[in-house]
């Protein structure tokens, strides 16, 4: 958790949020969200459209790039998340998000931090950009 008497602008945070993301985590996505678009499970489909595999949902990627957000802050005080989905998440992919204190501002409720978050594959490639803000 971030110590609201102890942030600082430019403090960094890193974590692993997926590591081997399965076609079964994929697919319990989609029946949680009720997003069953072929892209996510029929790998047939997938092919015909010219992707080399079946493909995670971005509120997917969001959702667990959220993971390390909501262990940052917890949950009740985030007040913004937005983020864009960069590139796609394929099944296998390991994914570490990361977040750097961008503002901090004194309020009425407590300390508000301001968060740019970073998600990156495997491989370095980032696949998720995104900002949130947060009281503590």
């Amino acid at each position: 958790m971030i110590d609201a008497a102890t942030v600082a602008v430019g403090d960094c945070y890193e974590m692993l949020v997926a590591e081997g993301l399965t076609r079964t985590q994929i697919v319990m996505y989609a029946g949680a969200s009720g997003d069953f678009h072929p892209f996510h499970h029929d790998e047939t489909h997938a092919r015909e459209h010219g992707f080399p595999s079946i493909f995670a949902h971005g509120m997917l990627t969001m959702g667990l790039a959220g993971r390390l957000l909501s262990d940052l802050v917890g949950d009740a005080s985030i007040s913004a998340y937005a983020a864009e989905m960069r590139r796609q998440v394929w099944p296998g992919d390991s994914l570490t998000a990361s977040a750097v204190v961008t503002g901090v501002h004194s309020t009425e409720d407590g300390t508000k931090v301001e968060l740019k978050l970073e998600t990156s594959d495997q491989d370095g490639e980032v696949v998720l950009t995104g900002t949130a803000s947060a009281t503590i």
